[in-house]
């Protein structure tokens, strides 16, 4: 950090991961956070930011917006939709409005943080991606992001800007919504492992554990032009993520096995359900696809040596502080536990 307090611009601040970043650059004396916010201001709400109204198709407030900052944090993306445009309008083309805008500053930022995302390895010959993994994505959320990398590579935007790249894998803690089905489903006295569930198959990174290696690879000045995983130390099995998550909801549940040829199946139903809420659901298709072929575990050894990260929140702690803020918000019961062991 420098004498003056910096300032920071955020795009996605208003979602999940975004919002913790924001928190998390404030706690860290950033003078200014400036998030680009398209209607509501959600979890930024009473937070001490500048929002800056518009979207990234806007040059004109992309300017105005950056200048005088000192880091980018460019968060905002699409994590799933069922066709490739939208995603790739919104993960390749949004990137690529900020990349000009950056460009165009008369004074440019330290550094420029793009997020990026494990789903971009796809199919690979190791169970552990690294950073030398070479890109095959499955999903149309991993093609995007892999096609965004690679237009930053490619037309020498990696080059021409203080640019570097963090990939996190699954991201869980409070304001989440995807692991939610997951623990409604435990909370309801039914647990679904794919699989045996015994074997370490998964990378999962909390929240605040995340937006701090973003830090660090924004402000560590070897970070340039870098990749960097930035996950859990451990690799997880999905009976460790139900046991820690029975412990936290003082419950019990039967523990469902599901066969890997039934995700597909289920992925399917889902998104049929979803048409009648008019939502396009978590587990769809495309993820099903992603949960069978994809490599869902990572290496950090690199953001350890380079950045100085370490996970800090263990499983048990970041679920129980998850389910407890679920709780709070409504979204879990607060039901007295079960007395009946089923697993």
């Amino acid at each position: 950090m420098t004498d003056r307090a910096p300032t920071a611009f955020v795009t996605g601040g208003t979602g999940f991961v975004g919002s913790h970043l924001v928190e998390a650059l404030l706690d860290r004396g950033y003078g200014e956070v400036r998030c680009l916010v398209r209607s509501e201001p959600k979890w930024l709400a009473g937070l001490r930011v500048k929002r800056v109204r518009g979207t990234l198709d806007d040059p004109g407030l992309l300017a105005d917006a950056l200048r005088g900052v000192d880091y980018v944090y460019h968060v905002a993306g699409l994590t799933r939709a069922p066709a490739l445009p939208p995603l790739m309008e919104a993960n390749v083309a949004g990137t690529l409005s900020v990349m000009h805008a950056v460009e165009a500053m008369e004074n440019p930022p330290k550094r420029v943080l793009v997020t990026s995302t494990l789903a971009v390895i796809g199919e690979a010959d190791t169970p552990v991606a690294d950073e030398s993994t070479p890109m095959n994505p499955v999903s149309l959320y991993g093609i995007s992001k892999a096609r965004m990398e690679h237009a930053l590579r490619q037309d020498g935007w990696m080059e021409r800007l203080p640019l570097v790249i963090v990939r996190p894998p699954a991201v869980y803690g409070p304001r989440d919504n995807d692991i939610l089905d997951f623990f409604k489903s435990v909370d309801r006295g039914l647990c679904p492992v794919i699989g045996s569930g015994t074997h370490p198959t998964v990378s999962l990174v909390h929240v605040r554990d995340l937006v701090r290696g973003m830090i660090l690879a924004a402000e560590s000045p070897g970070a340039q032009g870098e990749t960097f995983f930035v996950g859990s130390e451990a690799f997880y099995s999905w009976h460790e993520v139900r046991d820690a998550a029975l412990k936290a909801l003082g419950r019990r549940a039967l523990t469902i096995h599901v066969p890997g040829f039934m995700v597909p199946a289920i992925g399917a139903a889902s998104e049929i359900a979803g048409r009648a809420m008019r939502k396009y659901p978590a587990l769809n298709r495309d993820k099903a696809n992603e949960i069978l072929n994809a490599v869902k575990m990572c290496s950090v050894e690199k953001a350890m040596g380079q950045l100085g990260y370490r996970q800090e929140i263990d499983l048990e702690s970041g679920v129980a502080e998850t389910i407890a803020w679920y709780r709070e918000a409504g979204l879990l019961s607060r039901r007295r536990p079960l007395e009946e062991s089923f697993h």
